[in-house]
């Protein structure tokens, strides 16, 4: 085959048709895990190109007094290698991403803000229609000099509606 030939077949594979791109949005609760459990909540937004997926996570816990916890929030970019459909109304991905976080604890004036790094695994689970479960499993690796242990394991739930 001619170099001609070749570099034809690999304009028209990048530039091609493109695929459909399918976005999807969640709302979430979980536990993170360490020497104390905390509750927090979060929010994701995301695209997928068949296996490949990325999207951008928000996520708060806040402050507890009563045992002395700091407050965590972060926000994250991530990619995603997924399954390219569901299997038994099932769609399995795992995930790593980076983004920054803020340590907070108000009653000694703390406060820390770093990179973090995360990795983890997870499921979409169809319920009906563009309505499906989302359950997730992370670990999320703190920079700096934070308060609570630098590794976070952040385990959740929630609803996503693709679209």
């Amino acid at each position: 085959m001619s170099s001609r030939r070749i570099a034809i077949v690999v304009f028209l594979i990048v530039f091609g048709p493109p695929t459909a791109a399918f976005a999807d949005l969640t709302a979430f609760v979980g536990a993170q895990v360490n020497d104390e459990r905390q509750a927090f909540r979060g929010a994701a937004i995301g695209v997928s190109l068949l296996i490949v997926g990325f999207e951008f996570e928000y996520a708060h816990a806040g402050e507890d007094e009563s045992s002395g916890l700091s407050s965590l929030t972060s926000g994250s970019g991530n990619v995603l290698l997924q399954t390219p459909i569901p299997i038994f109304g099932i769609q399995f991905y795992a995930t790593t991403g980076a983004g920054v976080y803020r340590e907070k604890l108000e009653r000694i004036s703390f406060q820390e803000t770093n990179l973090e790094i995360n990795s983890g695994a997870g499921a979409n689970i169809t319920l009906i229609g563009p309505l499906r479960a989302r359950l997730d499993y992370r670990i999320i690796k703190l920079r700096g000099e934070p308060l609570r242990p630098s590794v976070v394991h952040r385990i959740y739930a929630g609803v996503n509606l693709a679209f």
